[in-house]
């Protein structure tokens, strides 16, 4: 498969696995409400959150939405939208080394894309889905990043989105109104997108029986192509008509025709009472003409389209943000995206209580359209943005303060809470040992991870020194501490398997196997 290569590609290939593991230390001023949502901010650098997120929710998140930077160059909006921004430039400065001063904006902007795409790959499920926001400074890139990354087989659809419902007329010759919006699978055949709401389609059904069920009936006898009993001979058979007499499929010139159902189907519509005869003058006499009937579908819905011009533009997200903010002393941004644009992608992809993560969430919006539609949610955002925007936006719809977007589409009235939380310090230190102040959560959690390629359930009841329990082997943890003979006895059913972490042992290997335990040091033996 052809792949991209840029200036400092080769330094950011395997970037994701050296990437620290960080804790994380929630805020409790800026947390608000029912802190057992399971909604979480996460305020810092993303890409050092997103590995801080693997030991809790690797393989968990069923819809990544991103909206990066599109590297236009403008420095001056809200969220700054260029990849010169000083900590970027500091981050390649040490990463890409030397050739840092020969990079363009397109290659910046690949070598900061390339490892958060990978770490937002291993979180996502393998029926979940990535979509990711771009305009066209960047759009033949990324469309290259994200097969190699995801791979091209695993693209689902890459959708056009009308940004603005009026022209340009600033004497411009071309005026772009659309942005993409790339989707891709974590495994294509695993995904399962939900089809578009549509209650037009009812209205194709133009009668009403008994029961005020909508229905419309339609000829057995197959019309247009491939219509002719020469053409499917096995389709051309007589069905008994209310009189007894048989019935053949014929054309209204005299052709032999064919049916469009087949013999067992057709006594599967006689027996569901779908099988409708009317009377019908057909080559000059009346006769008896059979019809399948079909009633309207109890919840209406087509394919999605790929061209979306049927929801808000950025106009109306503009000013249900001034609504938001401006009573709150704060400049809305730019270049918001509607929540209504937000409510289709995760309509089409999740289901309540399945989890949403935004790694790149600026003002909030992902957060607040999953709140309201009953989806947990993790927001990352390394701007002071955090603080200022997202949390006094989601406290509104906590509250039910906040009328605008699809709130009223939702019946949104208020509830849920949510988890603020700024990046901690490592789980080690710079000698490669357990940093102070580690708790055991935040070990086991790192421990398990590691050692089963999975996250420790959330719900998982954690009883120091016990971890959890994967392919029949029990994981145990003790921290600071040594493995002693007197501790075995306490270390779960003496009969399976045992996985024991500790700083040491005192035990012999053959004492060790006589009971099913494999030592394994910390931090030597945890680290990746």
């Amino acid at each position: 498969m052809p792949t991209l290569d840029w200036i400092g590609k080769q330094a950011v290939l395997t970037h994701h696995n050296d990437i620290p593991y960080r804790t994380l230390v929630c805020d409790q001023a800026q947390s608000f409400g029912d802190p057992d949502s399971g909604n979480l901010i996460v305020h810092g650098d993303n890409l050092e959150a997103l590995k801080a997120l693997m030991p809790s929710y690797a393989g968990q998140v069923k819809l990544i939405y991103i909206d990066p930077p599109y590297n236009t160059g403008n420095e001056e909006w809200v969220y700054n939208d260029n990849v010169n921004s000083p900590e970027l430039e500091a981050w390649l400065g040490k990463v890409v080394g030397k050739d840092f001063e020969d990079l363009s904006r397109q290659d910046k902007w690949l070598c900061m894309m390339y490892p958060r795409l990978h770490l937002l790959k291993q979180l996502l499920r393998d029926d979940g889905v990535i979509v990711i926001s771009l305009d066209d400074n960047t759009a033949s890139f990324a469309r290259m990043l994200l097969d190699e990354v995801f791979l091209a087989q695993n693209h689902l659809a890459t959708f056009i989105w009308r940004k603005v419902d009026s022209p340009n007329t600033n004497g411009v010759s071309v005026a772009p109104n659309h942005e993409y919006l790339y989707a891709y699978a974590g495994r294509k055949a695993k995904v399962q997108l939900h089809a578009k709401p549509d209650p037009q389609i009812a209205k194709a059904y133009g009668n009403l029986d008994d029961q005020g069920r909508r229905y419309r009936d339609r000829l057995l006898k197959k019309n247009g192509s491939n219509s002719l009993r020469s053409d499917r001979p096995t389709m051309y058979f007589g069905i008994p008509g209310p009189d007894g007499e048989e019935v053949f499929p014929v054309h209204d010139d005299g052709r032999e025709a064919r049916w469009a159902a087949g013999p067992k189907k057709v006594e599967e519509l006689r027996t569901a009472n779908l099988l409708v005869w009317k009377r019908r003058v057909l080559l000059g006499r009346e006769q008896w003409v059979p019809y399948t009937r079909e009633y309207a579908p109890d919840n209406p819905e087509r394919p999605h389209p790929t061209i979306w011009d049927d929801l808000t533009t950025m106009r109306q997200a503009k000013a249900h943000q001034r609504d938001l903010f401006l009573p709150l002393g704060l400049k809305p941004f730019d270049t918001p995206k509607p929540e209504e644009l937000l409510a289709r992608l995760i309509e089409m992809t999740t289901q309540e209580g399945d989890l949403v993560l935004d790694s790149f969430a600026g003002s909030g919006t992902t957060g607040a359209v999953a709140h309201k539609m009953n989806r947990r949610y993790i927001l990352v955002e390394l701007t002071p943005s955090a603080r200022e925007y997202i949390v006094p936006r989601l406290r509104k719809v906590v509250q039910g303060e906040d009328p605008g977007g699809v709130s009223e589409t939702f019946s949104w009235e208020q509830g849920g809470g949510f988890r603020f939380c700024d990046l901690g310090p490592q789980l080690f230190n710079e000698l490669g040992q357990v940093a102070d102040g580690i708790s055991f959560a935040q070990m086991a959690r790192y421990i398990f991870l590691t050692q089963t390629g999975r996250p420790l359930p959330a719900d998982a009841a954690q009883a120091p020194p016990f971890i959890g329990t994967h392919d029949g082997r029990d994981y145990f943890l003790l921290l600071n501490d040594t493995l002693r003979a007197e501790h075995l006895t306490s270390l779960g059913d003496p009969e399976r398997p045992r996985t024991v972490f500790a700083d040491a042992t005192t035990l012999s290997a053959s004492a060790l196997a006589e009971r099913h335990v494999t030592f394994k040091q910390v931090p030597y033996e945890v680290r990746l």
